[in-house]
């Protein structure tokens, strides 16, 4: 889970950390002129789907999170549906026993995490993902598409709207497309 508590919800839903969502709904808040707190809530779920928009976008997770993957082993290297991996922190046998590290191996190349397990054993990999730890960190493309989006989701809350293209052209340098990626891979859930 992020540092710092956050808004969390189970694996398929985006993650951030509520100091990051903060600083995104200020942020649009800024953009659209608004005082108070009057409208908090609302921009803060409106963020959040922004950066779920972002992560389905993109093909990568935005703000680093650690997740646990549950993995079942083919005997070949898998590759894990999170990018860019920055670290496998563990990896455990079904009750949480730690394996013996002949049992399994691990990689990552170019932020794709790859694990070889024996056929049919089923595994929790926990794994850190992500392009930035703070909002200052992300990439301004991004950072500005998750802003816009969440603006353009306020302003047309009634309506039903076509969000800019400024978005995708903001989010398209950072798209990261795989073939295979979790689909038959042998990872679960």
């Amino acid at each position: 889970m992020a540092a710092g508590g956050g808004l969390f919800s189970e694996r398929g839903t985006v993650m951030v950390d509520a100091t990051v969502v903060a600083a995104a709904v200020a942020a649009a808040k800024a953009m659209l002129r608004l005082e108070g707190t009057a409208e908090d809530a609302l921009l803060t779920r409106l963020v959040l789907t922004a950066f779920a928009a972002g992560e389905a976008f993109c093909g990568q997770v935005l703000m680093t999170r650690t997740e646990a993957l549950a993995v079942r082993g083919t005997g070949a290297w898998q590759a894990l549906p999170l990018r860019p991996v920055t670290a496998i922190r563990s990896v455990e046998a079904a009750g949480g026993a730690l394996l013996a590290v002949g049992d399994y191996a691990i990689d990552i190349v170019e932020g794709v995490g790859r694990v070889r397990l024996p056929a049919g054993m089923p595994v929790t990999v926990t794994v850190e993902a992500g392009l930035a730890t703070r909002w200052n960190a992300l990439p301004a493309g991004i950072a500005h598409g998750v802003v816009l989006l969440a603006v353009h989701l306020f302003e047309n809350r009634l309506a039903d709207a076509t969000p800019p293209a400024a978005i995708a052209a903001l989010w398209r340098p950072f798209r990261r497309l795989g073939l295979g990626l979790g689909l038959g891979s042998g990872v679960a859930g």
